[in-house]
């Protein structure tokens, strides 16, 4: 079973049809939209200041995220995908984004919508990527564009694998 648990007076909120993992970590102030999946160990601390988690969202495997007291804050937009020990600290994700594994976004930085941050990469605090970019690299650079429709593509068949992924298991249950 997950470890849910209520900090400071605040509850994590789930939306209908989210898998939870059995040894994922969500607590305080946390809200999840549906259609979402939250993977073995990773690990939501809404401790100290809140996330807010849109739908079709994927958080896979030994993914942290966490804020800055009262200072910032994470919001993730729909249908976006955060791949395999990924660590967010205060940022903002746009809806339609793959975050590569084990990539690291501080704290005020803004993901725009339809990008991708490869694998390992490192975007600094209060970076700001643009709509449509690939951004690579430590710390993170722009690689290039790409076509709207490319991005899209490959970043709601991740997505969508994510959502029979889950179904495999709730079927078990």
């Amino acid at each position: 079973m997950p470890y849910i648990r209520s900090v400071r007076g605040y509850t994590p909120s789930i939306g209908e049809n989210c898998f939870i993992a059995e040894n994922a970590t969500i607590v305080g102030e946390v809200t999840i939209g549906k259609d979402c999946s939250i993977w073995f160990n990773a690990v939501l601390r809404g401790d100290v200041n809140t996330i807010t988690i849109g739908n079709k969202v994927n958080i896979q495997d030994g993914s942290v995220l966490h804020c800055l007291y009262e200072k910032s804050k994470i919001h993730i937009g729909d249908n976006v995908s955060i791949g395999h020990n990924v660590t967010i600290h205060g940022a903002t994700i746009k809806d339609n984004v793959l975050l590569g594994m084990g990539s690291t976004i501080l704290d005020g930085a803004v993901i725009g919508e339809n990008s991708i941050i490869a694998a390992n990469a490192l975007v600094l605090s209060n970076t700001i990527i643009e709509p449509g970019s690939i951004y690579a690299g430590v710390p993170a650079k722009f690689v290039k564009k790409v076509d709207p429709e490319q991005t899209k593509e490959m970043i709601n068949k991740i997505a969508n694998n994510y959502l029979m992924y889950a179904s495999w298991y709730k079927d078990e249950e």
